[in-house]
């Protein structure tokens, strides 16, 4: 590596150690190109004052993980190769990896045997006892089916010529935990122990890595657990594999404690709930990590949401004198990216070319993706363009996604014209990205587009059970009930319902309101060999409780518990509410005992329902019971509970339990609502508590939430005490806010104006009122009779105006707003 001199690269390391800010990355990262530039990329080497991960001594390991791992084997090349034999008419299915045609020597002849012979003896008889141990890797590495290799490896065996040691059961355990034959694997290691074949560093790295990738994150970790039972702490390719697996199972900080750990050379114990303990016996040793480790951590402190640790250890990376790649390049990018620094990740885009690390498929998929997070898909689309003038081959990954986000966002245009590249690429659409673009046609109202993309699939046999549910769904959520039963009936045809295409359709039905088709559907399941699981029951039911069919969802209920499906109150709730609902009290309450005998107990829900039914019904005796019985259950109220108390308290006229119930809420975090105010207000003004009603709708007020009930219930309270100047100004404030908008708000305050004599106001509110297309009612015109007697009008002429409104609507109606107008401005009216 060519060094930096002292001089050219002192500037970089204290600013790469700060890391205070997102500014100063800025400026780390122009440092570094300034000091790059001219160097052959080439980086600066670790100052001797400066800090970072001490060089651990490197010893010669027998079991180095680029020997001894799997994944990471490099044999050399053998030159011994011999011509081979044909044989007719026995050729078998391509059974090992292409990769074989990048060996030398023998090894691409003894795999072109293998591949194209099914007998072993026959293909190996050239070479039967002269192949080396790598050759032997190689051999075992290269084969694609589990089934082969481990065939392969037993002929070793059985030959008996062959010293098969620990890298070959390596690899026999790599394939075989990556086919998931957990069986096999621990067979394997049984053999292992029998023929004293020693597991090494690596062995154990390889198991974790299997079970780990395999989704057994406990075994997994039994077998760290086994590591160290065995006194053998792991190296670098071990750990990364340990931080691996707790970052795929979300637990950063465990992760970030084990690399600690391993890193201060602290051996681990792992203890209850596999957190790590320390043991203070061992010395703390150095080492120098790899490439890959650098970027196993970085991606790893990223996603546990450090950024500041993860920019850190790339800048602890570079003073080790760690070479950039583009792998780390782009954990970089995405690391910006998807901390919101957007700025960060670009700029990192901008100096790949100068760090001499050329952007790959992969980074222009990055910032694809990062730019469709962040809404910005007009400049993720410019980035698919750059990537193609970069002379790089977009991937599937490339399409989908923005595909995807086209969709989402009804780019119906974009959207068609990027599948017109993919089919001409002969680029597979996926069938998440397949049903959301359905779903993108059925919402931008093209049904035709939608049934003509969804058969392009349907025929070509290309749909799972899951993509028609989907399918189904996007045309039920519209209420397109039709076009969701031929998704359905296209998924009969080719034999793939399941329970989840009868889920999708029931709510289909429900939001369709097709109530008889829905128990048509649910009870033929089982003709299709498809069980109703609890999503099926607890949808029908909800549908049909929501459709005021208790009796038939009850019924459903009933078969429900008897499948044993029933596991809390919420689908009891659904009916007891649609009986409370419907003023059934008694089927509500028989149903809610029925619940209590299947020893389901009741929530908070539940109870609120039977408080505010009885509430409405005006049962105080019965809405308390059940509240005392809430209670005791240790339920805590909530504001929806209180609200019907208060209503309840307030209809029958108990002050001291509303206002109780009322200091209850103002002390909740949401706070009292708007209806339970207004029962306070009502219930103050009957007992004419002006103060305590003035200071609740004065409360309402300032936060601008009181409506037409609050005012004219302070409207009735000031003109029931005679204060009916206030009164009026209510009055005024509820025609200039607007709300004057039925006939009960408009009788309220032409009732005041009548009572307090007030024609002009009275006739303005009465032109008003009929202007806006409100027709008036007995109690409008008895108390514009009244105003008018009280102005001098004659009782006869009076009678005669009601007369001629019940006879002629709108001839009646002139007549009274020409009495009114005549008063008003002074003239004598008699109506003859």
């Amino acid at each position: 590596m060519i060094r930096f001199k002292s001089a050219e690269r002192i500037p970089i390391v204290p600013v790469l150690c700060q890391l205070k800010c997102e500014g100063e990355m800025l400026v780390k990262l122009e440092l570094l190109d300034t000091n790059l530039l001219g160097f052959n990329n080439t980086l600066p080497s670790p100052l001797e004052n400066s800090v970072s991960i001490p060089n651990k001594t490197n010893h010669a390991l027998p079991h180095s993980p680029s020997e001894y791992r799997p994944k990471k084997l490099s044999l050399e090349k053998n030159a011994d190769s011999a011509p081979l034999k044909k044989r007719p008419n026995n050729k078998v299915h391509s059974r090992c990896s292409t990769k074989w045609v990048s060996h030398g020597g023998r090894i691409p002849a003894v795999l072109h045997a293998l591949n194209t012979t099914q007998d072993l003896d026959y293909a190996l008889r050239q070479w039967e006892e002269t192949l080396s141990s790598k050759e032997i890797s190689v051999i075992l590495k290269a084969q694609v089916s589990w089934q082969r290799a481990l065939q392969i490896f037993e002929w070793f065996k059985n030959k008996g010529c062959y010293d098969l040691d620990v890298i070959h059961y390596n690899i026999m355990l790599w394939t075989l935990g990556r086919a998931r034959k957990w069986g096999l694997v621990e067979s394997l290691w049984s053999e292992m122990n029998a023929k004293g074949v020693a597991p090494v560093n690596s062995t154990y790295g390889t198991l974790i890595d299997a079970y780990s990738k395999g989704g057994l994150r406990e075994e997994a970790l039994a077998w760290l657990q086994r590591m160290q039972s065995q006194g053998m702490e792991p190296d670098e390719v071990t750990m990364g594999i340990v931080v691996q697996l707790h970052k795929r199972a979300g637990e950063f900080r465990k992760a970030q404690e084990f690399f600690r750990r391993w890193i201060r050379g602290v051996p681990f114990r792992l203890g209850i709930n596999h957190n790590y303990a320390v043991d203070d016996k061992v010395s703390h040793t150095n080492v120098c990590l790899s490439s890959h480790t650098y970027t196993t951590l970085i991606d790893t402190y990223g996603k546990g949401g450090q950024f500041r640790t993860a920019c850190e250890t790339f800048a602890r990376m570079i003073r080790q004198g760690i070479a950039l790649t583009t792998v780390i390049l782009n954990t970089m990018i995405h690391l910006y990216g998807n901390c919101g620094r957007l700025w960060g990740a670009h700029l990192l885009f901008q100096k790949m070319g100068e760090f001499r690390c050329p952007p790959d498929t992969r980074t222009y998929n990055i910032l694809i993706s990062l730019y469709i997070k962040n809404n910005n898909v007009n400049l993720a689309a410019k980035y698919l363009a750059k990537m193609k003038e970069a002379c790089l081959e977009p991937d599937v990954v490339s399409y989908r996604t923005l595909l995807y986000a086209y969709s989402t966002r009804k780019m119906v245009q974009e959207a068609q014209e990027l599948i017109k590249e993919m089919d001409e690429r002969d680029i597979e659409i996926d069938e998440f990205t397949q049903s959301a673009l359905t779903r993108m046609y059925v919402e931008s109202g093209m049904l035709e587009q939608s049934w003509l993309w969804f058969r392009r699939f349907h025929l070509a046999g290309n749909i799972s059970s899951d993509c028609y549910s989907a399918n189904i769904d996007a045309y039920g959520e519209q209420g397109y009930t039709l076009e969701a039963e031929k998704v359905f009936i296209c998924c009969k045809e080719k034999k793939k319902l399941t329970v989840l295409e009868f889920n999708v359709m029931i709510k289909a039905y429900g939001i369709g309101k097709c109530y008889h088709k829905v128990c048509q559907l649910f009870d033929c399941m089982e003709k299709f060999g498809v069980l109703a699981d609890k999503c099926s029951y607890s949808s029908l039911i909800h549908i049909l409780a929501g459709a005021d069919k208790p009796h038939i969802a009850k019924s459903y209920l009933t078969k429900m518990q008897e499948a044993g499906l029933v596991s809390d109150c919420v689908p009891y709730c659904a009916v007891i509410s649609s009986f409370a609902k419907l003023g059934q009290l008694e089927m509500a309450e028989e149903l809610y005992k029925e619940m209590l005998g299947y020893a389901v107990q009741p929530d908070v829900i539940i109870y609120g329902v039977f408080i505010n039914a009885f509430a409405n019904a005006g049962s105080v005796k019965a809405a308390i019971n059940y509240f005392d019985e809430m209670r005791k259950a240790g339920l805590p109220g909530n504001p929806a509970i209180y609200n019907s108390l208060i209503k309840l308290y307030s209809k029958v006229g108990y002050l001291k339990e509303a206002q109780e119930t009322y200091n209850l809420l103002q002390s909740s975090d949401e706070g009292p609502s708007l209806f339970s105010s207004n029962c306070m207000i009502d219930l103050y003004t009957e007992q004419r508590m002006v103060e305590q009603a003035k200071e609740i709708f004065e409360s309402l007020k300032k936060n601008e939430v009181a409506n037409k009930f609050s005012y004219a219930m302070m409207l009735c309270m000031y003109k029931k005490i005679g204060r009916l100047d206030e009164a009026s100004q209510i009055a005024t404030q509820m025609s200039r806010l607007g709300l004057l908008t039925d006939i009960l708000s408009y009788n309220n305050v032409l009732g005041l104006y009548c009572m307090d004599r007030r024609l002009r106001e009275a006739t303005e509110t009465f032109k008003e009122m009929i202007k806006s297309g409100i027709q008036p009612d007995d109690f409008t015109f008895r108390a514009l009779a009244h105003i008018l007697l009280n102005c001098g009008v004659s009782k006869q002429a009076v009678g005669r105006l009601e007369v001629m409104v019940k006879r002629d609507a709108p001839g009646g109606l002139k007549a009274w707003m020409l009495a009114l107008s005549s008063v008003f401005e002074g003239g004598h009216y008699t109506n003859e």
